[in-house]
């Protein structure tokens, strides 16, 4: 009964839970309309001032033939202001169509609320028949416990129990899962129904502060232009795999023969101290207004203002001879980025010598695009001169592995040559201890047979071996060979064991004391 009550009550939490999330949902909902809103105010206030530059472009026709050029451009301006409101009505239809869709989905949503909620409260009035008949069957059994006495009933009840309580407890744990379940495919529903409307709110944020960036960049705001530049050829450069402080800087400040101060946009690191120098502050204001003009002949004007303003500036940059800046490895090119491919196309197809012009004032112009090509080989070749460079490493290093190796094997060979000889020597020593009948071990034995007082006997292990070789030859003159080899395997220890090379213990501790201090090194290595 007390899981019935805790599953209620577990089922009447997620219940006012989900109550709270579809209010939350509610009110999102009712922000994004609120938006939408301010949106369409927005959009009225651009038709009023559509509505105002086109009075003024019927007061401008009423003036002198020397203002038409003026009254031309404002008509213009309104033009483009029309279609500004054009591409927001676009981006508001949008936005409705997008809302419109979070509404069908919160509505839906509502649906599958109300059917779990159904089935919750068919659940509860499930599990309360099923605690009624388990009360009644308690009461039962417990009058059958009392009744019957015997082992035989008392095992009987309790499978009749278990009998009853496993489907019961059953049907809880399906419940619980399908709780459990519902409720997280809500929270993975809402969650990315948050998800959409929030892109959907950075979208149009994110649109609406490009079009006012690119407008006053294309307008004649000579700051705004060069930082709309150098922000495209950031965007590049962090393309192209370089790393900004490590192979490229931005914005350093140089002198050249004569002293003065220049600061190029980008300086591009080459291997072997070599560096390119990227300038991206070429004026477009003539190629906006020969895109925004709609008369050929001003078209025309343009257009040639926009090839002079691009030549102006290869000339400037000539003069400026970046390649003769102090502490700069340069080579006598200068890469003039023009971050407006279609600009770069208009100039150079009006006048095809303009390149070759640029070329002779060692100007090359480039794109986003063949920028970015540059820049990925340049990418490439720092790749490759990190891999040569790790090679000579890799190489140095094994080099001296190999060294350290040769020094660690000759010494390991050294060393096994003495142990051989210490062995040599020690097989000696103990065969004049326990072989033979007259040897060391077993005379001494014979001591403490005969009431030696010691106090703590040989180990057991040599004697046992010194009686066993006593055994081996017991002649006198065994014996006699046995008394003339122990001084000599005696006298071998002082003056040092021979090794299979000749050498002695002694030779071995005279060796040079720098042989020792390598030994000693390729142990610590």
């Amino acid at each position: 009964m007390s899981e019935a009550r805790e599953a209620h009550q577990q089922s009447d939490h997620d219940l006012a839970r989900s109550r709270h999330d579809h209010e939350l949902q509610h009110q999102r909902l009712e922000q994004a309309e609120s938006r939408a809103t301010e949106l369409s105010e927005q959009l009225r206030e651009l038709e009023r001032r559509v509505e105002y530059w086109r009075n003024q472009a019927s007061t401008l026709e009423q003036r002198s033939a020397t203002l038409e050029a003026e009254k031309q451009s404002e008509h213009n301006r309104a033009e483009s202001l029309v279609r500004e409101r054009e591409e927001l009505r676009v981006r508001r239809d949008e936005l409705s169509a997008s809302l419109e869709t979070a509404r069908v989905k919160l509505r839906e949503q509502d649906v599958t609320i109300d059917k779990e909620r159904k089935a919750t409260t068919e659940k509860l009035e499930l599990l309360e028949r099923n605690r009624d008949a388990l009360k009644h069957e308690f009461e039962n059994l417990a009058n059958r416990i009392f009744e019957q006495k015997s082992e035989h009933f008392s095992k009987q009840t309790r499978t009749s129990l278990d009998s009853l309580l496993n489907p019961f407890r059953d049907q809880i744990q399906d419940f619980r899962k399908r709780v459990e379940d519902v409720y997280t495919t809500e929270t993975k529903d809402r969650q990315a129904l948050r998800s959409e409307i929030k892109s959907l709110q950075d979208l149009n944020r994110q649109i609406t502060e490009e079009a006012a960036n690119l407008t006053r960049a294309l307008k004649g705001d000579k700051k705004i232009q060069g930082n709309w530049g150098e922000l495209i050829l950031e965007r590049v450069l962090e393309k192209s795999g370089l790393r900004k402080g490590v192979e490229y800087d931005t914005q350093g400040s140089y002198r050249d023969g004569d002293g003065q101060l220049l600061r190029p946009d980008v300086v591009v690191h080459l291997p072997d101290q070599r560096n390119l120098i990227i300038d991206s502050k070429v004026s477009l204001l003539a190629y906006q207004q020969w895109v925004t003009e709609e008369d050929e002949i001003e078209r025309e004007n343009h257009l040639k203002a926009h090839v002079e303003a691009v030549r102006q500036h290869i000339r400037t940059l000539s003069e400026k001879d970046y390649s003769q800046l102090n502490g700069l490895h340069s080579p006598d090119f200068v890469l003039l980025f023009m971050p407006i491919e279609p600009a770069f196309v208009a100039a150079f197809q009006y006048d095809e010598n303009l390149f070759a012009e640029a070329f002779e004032k060692k100007i090359i112009v480039v794109t986003p695009t063949t920028l970015l090509a540059t820049l990925r080989t340049i990418e490439n070749i720092w790749r490759y001169e990190r891999q040569s460079q790790n090679a000579r490493k890799i190489a140095d290093r094994a080099g001296a592995v190999y060294d350290k190796l040769r020094v660690f094997v000759e010494a390991m060979e050294r060393m096994g040559s003495q142990i051989q000889t210490v062995q040599s020597t020690y097989d000696g020593a103990m065969n004049t201890l326990t072989r033979g009948r007259g040897n060391l071990i077993s005379q001494a034995s014979k001591f403490v047979e005969l009431g030696v007082r010691v106090k703590k006997e040989l180990p057991r292990t040599i004697t046992e071996q010194a009686d066993a070789g006593g055994e081996d030859d017991d002649t006198p003159a065994a014996l006699d060979r046995q008394s003339d080899e122990a001084p000599a395997g005696a006298g071998a220890e002082p003056g040092g064991a021979e090794g299979h090379d000749g050498s002695t213990a002694q030779d071995s501790q005279d060796e040079p004391s720098g042989e020792h201090e390598e030994n000693d090194d390729v142990l610590k290595d």
